[in-house]
């Protein structure tokens, strides 16, 4: 039994700290670090560097600056298209590095399932904000931020407390993106060439208004 429950701790572990950096990377190194470095938790041996007081420092800091920027229309998606390089890579790591001292094989796998899951919820994060992106006001752009901290946060203490109920609750996420994916993407597809088809109608009416003024220039040098 308890050997049943230490490997159901490290799959969520795993998964959840993959998961987590494809959202915010920044809060997922620091929740970990803090919990491991206050005994709330006991992190595999391979992410003790997370307990570091400068790793956990570095992470609050760019913690706080993707806070703001995070809240902002048009640079949050900056943000994430800058990040798609980094959560991505990161989850493979903390993936890798928290299924412990196992086979090399077995930490391949759990890197490659990890950058599988970072990049699907990196994509749903920043799908739906270039979509969100669209709204005028700014409300719901901080909503939508605010409730990807506070998910960041509750997901690692239910991974890291309540494993089987963060596994239950993690593969509803992933049927949840499987449909929600093609539907962001076609979406942001719809909007590219909404973008696209106005600026190609101001072109055209400020080529058609030169051309004008032209043709009156050159009416009047005729006169």
């Amino acid at each position: 039994m308890d050997s049943y429950q230490q490997v159901i701790s490290t799959i969520a572990l795993t998964m959840g700290a993959a998961w987590a950096s494809g959202i915010n990377l920044y809060a997922t190194i620091a929740v970990l670090g803090i919990l491991g470095a206050t005994g709330n938790v006991t992190l595999p041996s391979q992410l003790l560097v997370l307990q570091s007081p400068l790793v956990i420092g570095c992470a609050g800091l760019m913690f706080l600056v993707e806070f703001f920027a995070d809240k902002t229309p048009g640079v949050d998606t900056g943000w994430d298209t800058i990040h798609t390089f980094i959560r991505i890579p990161a989850g493979v790591i903390l993936a890798a590095s928290a299924v412990g001292d196992v086979s090399p094989a077995l930490v391949v796998a759990a890197g490659i399932l990890g950058g599988t899951v970072a990049a699907t919820s990196h994509m749903v994060k920043a799908g739906s904000r270039v979509v969100i992106n669209t709204s005028p006001e700014p409300f719901s752009n901080w909503a939508a931020s605010l409730f990807e901290d506070f998910l960041v946060v509750g997901g690692l203490f239910i991974a890291l407390h309540y494993p089987l109920l963060f596994l239950i609750l993690f593969v509803l996420f992933l049927l949840l993106a499987v449909w929600l994916i093609p539907k962001l993407w076609r979406a942001i597809r719809f909007l590219g060439r909404k973008l696209r088809s106005v600026f190609s109608s101001e072109n055209q009416s400020y080529s058609f208004d030169n051309q004008v003024q032209i043709d009156n220039q050159t009416e009047s040098k005729s006169k």
